[in-house]
């Protein structure tokens, strides 16, 4: 009777161990509330219990594990892997990361201002392809996520290239002159909540801190999305744009990058 039930306990346990491990997440890669809920919400809630620890404090440990210090793209890579093999994490990822790549070294920028640093993954790897004596503002509301970033960035041995700046972006965006000395942005991420792309990019207009040709680059545009924002920046006169075709962050859901330039 007694090995009966430890048969049972043991199987079941092999049964939910599979459903968390490979089960569920093959099912859910492909559809994008699914995805969602069950790494953002699910998985995140119930390993900050098991753990009592954050998922940004996880993905630092990773990166303190595993990433060379001073070696951006080691931490890159190690952000990478703990996003596919460990955990999920709402970065801009490694498929997508490669079009940030692209643009940012075909734009070259000087001034690049990142609306949302979460743990610093895209950021470090806009930083990693600056020229010497260019200049990364990048701002977090969440005082939280921004510690970490910090921690992650040092790791990276970026600390000297970046700004990283706590507060809302309606807030700190007419600041940018007076705080840093910045007439204009070559290059702006946008990356933070998505219901601030389109008012953050009109305040961007109205103070003055684009010129003609910097060069807007939206993630998460498809999922979760941004429509407001896509129907604005592709109808207006003001911009040229074009969408990158892509998948959400280490799933097969599909989302993108708008790439816009600003025609003044």
């Amino acid at each position: 009777m007694l090995l009966t039930l430890l048969y049972s306990c043991t199987g079941g346990a092999a049964v939910l161990y599979a459903l968390y491990r490979w089960i569920i997440p093959f099912i859910v890669q492909y559809h994008a509330g699914l995805a969602l809920i069950w790494h953002d919400q699910i998985v995140e809630g119930m390993l900050d219990m098991l753990t009592r620890s954050t998922r940004p404090q996880r993905l630092l440990a990773a990166v303190q594990k595993n990433a060379t210090r001073g070696d951006p793209r080691s931490v890159v890579s190690a952000i990478d892997q703990f996003c596919r093999q460990k955990e999920w994490a709402m970065n801009v990822g490694d498929e997508k990361g490669c079009i940030l790549d692209s643009v940012v070294s075909e734009t070259n920028p000087t001034t690049v201002l990142e609306l949302g640093t979460y743990c610093a993954y895209s950021t470090v790897r806009i930083a990693s392809l600056l020229p010497p004596h260019s200049k990364l503002i990048t701002l977090e509301f969440n005082p939280d996520y921004a510690k970490i970033a910090r921690q992650v960035i040092a790791w990276a041995g970026l600390q000297d290239k970046i700004n990283l700046v706590e507060g809302a972006s309606g807030d700190l965006i007419p600041k940018m002159k007076e705080m840093f000395g910045v007439n204009t942005f070559d290059l702006v991420f946008l990356d933070h909540w998505k219901d601030r792309y389109l008012p953050d990019t009109k305040l961007l207009e109205k103070c003055g801190l684009l010129r003609k040709g910097t060069i807007l680059l939206a993630d998460n545009v498809i999922c979760p999305g941004t429509p407001d924002y896509l129907e604005y920046i592709r109808n207006s006169p003001q911009y040229e744009s074009r969408y990158f075709k892509s998948h959400l962050e280490y799933t097969k859901v599909e989302d993108g990058l708008e790439k816009s330039v600003f025609l003044g």
